[in-house]
């Protein structure tokens, strides 16, 4: 009888929690208030002009280069905006041929533009030059648009065609690429009406619905490469009452499956697993019934998933790299359609510590 008292006192208490977040979540889903600039999926042809060396060597996390953007409007001709760049990432921009760029604009440069309401960006370039370079940055877009239909909590992404020139002394070099711009946590903050935090929190003081749907993710994605507990590759932002994940950088994931990926080591942990394309869930073990929930959610969600995935298929390049991509995803839904699977690969290794 104890026992059983026991069980429905914590399955009231997963019903309230579970209750008031759905409620929460609703509450942003109607309060979202998006930029221009990431009110659409259609991607934006922009041109770019600097020097990687000059970026690379003259730039830190408080010194910029004077540059500018010029961006196609609505009416198909050409605007240019004023622009103060710098490298970001670490290895990324040690190792890469584009660093990606952390980019500023002045608030007077932005209004009544298509840029208007967004002060900072990052823009995500190719990292080496490879045939399939183009579709490496596809599949990183992939992962942040898929994270849109995981939580609420999340970064706005747009997709670019970038005409870039390469200044090399009295020499430029030309290259056609794709990119996109990630908007700043500053603007998911406003968005959610939350408030950042800046420091180190542990994951089972993080929600539950939300760290272990933002876990579902990485495992889905097949990345290692991020810590709730440290901060890696997260964010955290403070919502009625609530500490939420929001994560970010994906390129070491196996569903990228760059070159230069390695099985991350956060903290210097060693893991069980060789390869990136290989899956290992990171998450702790919580009430099973919150598991039970998000698996729930994704396997709902898998069509507009897959669907994510399908629009883009004429943007490969390589159409083995997007079959590659939906491959990877569809084998990540038969782990959690099937209860041995997922008992064996995601209840059966959540972590304690």
């Amino acid at each position: 009888m104890k026992k059983q008292a026991i069980f429905l006192f914590l399955s009231i208490c997963l019903f309230i929690t579970e209750t008031t977040f759905s409620q929460e979540i609703a509450a942003t889903d109607q309060d979202i208030q998006v930029t221009e600039l990431f009110s659409k999926n259609d991607p934006i042809p922009v041109k770019l002009r600097y020097s990687n060396k000059v970026l690379r060597k003259e730039t830190n996390d408080s010194t910029y280069i004077e540059s500018e953007i010029s961006y196609m409007t609505s009416d198909e001709s050409w605007d240019t905006l004023a622009v103060k760049i710098r490298a970001r990432g670490n290895y990324r921009r040690e190792n890469c041929y584009f660093p990606p760029v952390k980019m500023k604009i002045k608030k007077s440069e932005t209004a009544g533009t298509l840029f208007e309401g967004n002060k900072k960006l990052k823009l995500v370039l190719p990292c080496v030059l490879q045939n399939d370079y183009n579709d490496k940055v596809l599949k990183e877009y992939i992962a942040y648009k898929l994270y849109e239909l995981v939580s609420p909590y999340h970064f706005k992404t747009r997709l670019l065609n970038i005409d870039f020139t390469d200044e090399k002394g009295q020499k430029v070099k030309n290259f056609i690429v794709k990119g996109f711009f990630i908007e700043d946590i500053d603007r998911v903050k406003d968005r959610c009406d939350g408030k950042q935090i800046k420091r180190s929190v542990h994951p089972l003081q993080q929600n539950d619905l939300c760290s272990v749907r933002n876990d579902f993710f990485q495992f889905m994605i097949g990345n290692t490469d991020y810590s709730l507990a440290y901060r890696h590759n997260e964010k955290l932002l403070f919502v009625d009452g609530n500490i939420l994940p929001v994560p970010y950088d994906f390129d070491m994931s196996g569903l990228v499956d760059a070159s230069y990926a390695v099985v991350s080591q956060v903290q210097g942990e060693v893991l069980s697993i060789e390869e990136v394309t290989q899956r290992l869930y990171r998450g702790f073990k919580r009430n099973p019934e919150v598991y039970q929930t998000v698996r729930k959610e994704f396997l709902n969600n898998k069509s507009k998933m897959l669907t994510i995935i399908n629009d883009l298929e004429s943007s490969f390049e390589d159409p083995k790299e997007f079959s590659k991509a939906r491959r990877f995803i569809n084998e990540f839904f038969e782990v959690i359609a099937n209860d041995n699977t997922y008992r064996k690969e995601i209840l059966g290794v959540a972590r304690l510590k």
